[in-house]
């Protein structure tokens, strides 16, 4: 009986994990370029009651007797789905149409990936995150403060539309990267992962080529959270985490039962 206990214990901490996974995923539901997670889940080892060889007067029993002992979280997988564009007409926003990453510059010069492209200008003409991250580009990089127009091609190429200038001046490109296994990149917050030697190592690629997706000027990704397939997981581990609780009680219930035994 203490065994149910203990299972059905393990059952409750497992969905309140799962739910607090689902209420991320909806509290980022507008979040530019965030991917939603899900839990795994594996079953703990078992206790052998009973071997399937063994043998019962003189006679080998077919099935054995095993015993579960509940359940735990194995690991977070997170979903790098496309989720949909919203044309912004902001020539500095950029959706990445299929895979790769933009790269970005942290303070303590590490470097950081991110999906987001809700990009801006510093006072030095680069281009840099809402919070001010270097996006990382081949070339100069600096947009002319006297520009009238920046232009980013599929491909990543940035111009600049310069007054007395007949054609575009070339500013850079933009490089994309990709990753083997980017379900195991490291969540930095702030719309950032880090790579981690399970990912494996970033392939730089041009927008377009190398299995990376097109940039697209004027528009951001959306969180590809399904808010309604979201609210069908939550209502589904609630139900599941109030059938654990209610294991738990029956087991309290009965072990009250054998502890008034005597009287």
């Amino acid at each position: 009986m203490i065994r149910a206990l203990w299972t059905a214990a393990s059952g409750m901490v497992a969905q309140q994990l799962n739910v607090d996974t689902i209420a991320n995923n909806l509290a980022n539901v507008n979040t530019t370029g965030f991917k939603r997670m899900r839990v795994n889940f594996q079953d703990l080892p078992y206790e052998v009651v009973r071997e399937a060889d063994a043998t019962l007067a003189d006679q080998v029993l077919p099935q054995s007797i095993q015993v579960g002992h509940g359940v735990r979280p194995a690991g977070t997988y997170r979903h790098f789905s496309m989720g949909p564009l919203e044309q912004t007409d902001n020539p500095l926003d950029l959706a990445i149409q299929g895979e790769g990453f933009f790269k970005v510059l942290l303070p303590d010069g590490t470097e950081a990936y991110t999906r987001d492209g809700s990009f801006r200008l510093d006072a030095r003409g680069r281009i840099v995150t809402a919070d001010g991250f270097l996006l990382q580009v081949r070339g100069r990089g600096e947009v002319p403060a006297d520009a009238t127009e920046i232009l980013i091609s599929p491909e990543g190429t940035i111009t600049a539309r310069v007054p007395g200038e007949a054609s575009p001046r070339s500013v850079g490109e933009i490089p994309l990267y990709r990753f083997r296994n980017p379900a195991a990149l490291h969540n930095l917050g702030q719309n950032l992962y880090r790579a981690t030697p399970e990912a494996g190592e970033p392939t730089e690629t041009a927008p377009g080529s190398g299995g990376t997706g097109r940039l697209a000027q004027g528009f951001l990704e959306r969180s590809n959270v399904q808010v309604v397939e979201e609210m069908i997981n939550l209502i589904v581990a609630q139900r599941a985490y109030e059938m654990n609780s209610k294991a738990v009680q029956t087991a309290d219930d009965m072990l009250a039962v054998a502890n008034q035994l005597r009287r």
